[in-house]
């Protein structure tokens, strides 16, 4: 019977057992991913975010999804550095997570990201010194109110955007990385995009788009870096997540709320130094990856381009009624 069976196999054409046999090693690892995704958003445990030290600090907090990672590392046992530039929304969030964690521990600080990021980053430096912050969520960014050409970009959006999304990321990590070095460990999350690493562009929204490719890189090149020092430098990448900036005011299955987005987010910090922890929008990245890139563009800048003329539209009638 053996024999049999050998007999036929050497009697296959090459091309055939060539064939059958990428077929297998194709079949097994995609097995093989789908486990390990079933794995990493289902089974994998959580690690113990107080491991890397007692404080979290979280830019951005007062609203969205920072102000979501606020509710959920107070879930966990952290005290709290909350960073943003509105004194009485800082305060509002702060008494809320109180109210519902009492033990939390909660300092503020008041910074524009916008404004003197000198003096601000001052500010936080004095206020961390002494304390074990362990936990780094950057999640402070701002994008165009509405889509436009990157010839319509005025001098003020310009350098809000790099000067919040790229510098403001960037020297509030070096002020925090600093402790970290000296303790070895901790844990940085630098909150990404899809714009900037699902979608192969994003047009009308340029300045956005490569501020958030910068976080990418970023993030990747500072995990290399201090991995071996105990440090976890992770960019999360999220899809669709109702927020104002998004300008998407209802959540569903492929768009996350803001509570179920940090949820999952906690779940993935000190993984993989890319993520995208809502399990939905690793099916849309899936899907996209599939789809020719010139597709995608066509498709996005029609959707993009509608954005613009509702915006503009939005932006004449206010003027009108100013006038």
């Amino acid at each position: 019977m053996e024999f049999s069976m050998m007999q036929n196999l050497e009697t296959q054409p090459l091309w055939l057992l060539l064939l059958l046999t990428v077929a297998f090693l194709s079949l097994t690892i995609t097995s093989f991913k789908l486990l390990n995704w079933v794995f990493i958003h289902f089974l994998r445990p959580a690690k113990d975010l107080k491991k890397y030290g007692s404080w979290a600090l979280v830019t951005g907090p007062t609203d969205g999804i920072g102000k979501a990672f606020g509710f959920q590392l107070a879930s966990t046992g952290l005290n709290l550095v909350l960073v943003g530039r509105n004194i009485d929304k800082l305060n509002d969030v702060s008494c809320s997570i109180r109210a519902k964690f009492k033990q939390t521990q909660i300092k503020i600080v008041v910074v524009d990201f916008c404004g003197d990021l000198t003096h601000g980053i001052e500010k936080i430096k004095e206020t961390i010194d002494g304390l074990d912050v362990g936990v780094l969520i950057n999640n402070v960014g701002v994008s165009y109110p509405y889509a436009r050409f990157f010839h319509e970009v005025d001098d003020k959006l310009l350098c809000d955007v790099i000067k919040v999304n790229v510098e403001g990321t960037t020297k509030v990590t070096r002020v925090v990385l600093s402790g970290m070095i000296k303790r070895k460990k901790g844990a940085i999350v630098n909150l990404g995009s899809g714009v900037a690493v699902v979608m192969p562009s994003d047009p009308l929204y340029t300045l956005y788009a490569a501020s958030k490719a910068y976080i990418d890189q970023f993030s990747r090149c500072l995990y290399a870096e201090y991995k071996k020092s105990g440090i976890d430098v992770q960019c999360q990448v999220p899809l669709y997540v109702a927020t104002k900036m998004s300008a998407l005011r209802r959540s569903s299955f492929f768009v996350a709320s803001t509570d179920s987005y940090a949820r999952a987010a906690i779940r993935c910090i000190g993984y993989e130094p890319q993520c995208t922890p809502y399990w939905p929008h690793s099916i849309l990245w899936a899907l996209a990856s599939l789809l020719p890139k010139c597709v995608i563009e066509a498709w996005w800048l029609g959707v993009c381009l509608a954005i613009r003329k509702r915006g503009k539209l939005k932006e004449s009638r206010r003027k009108d009624v100013l006038n």
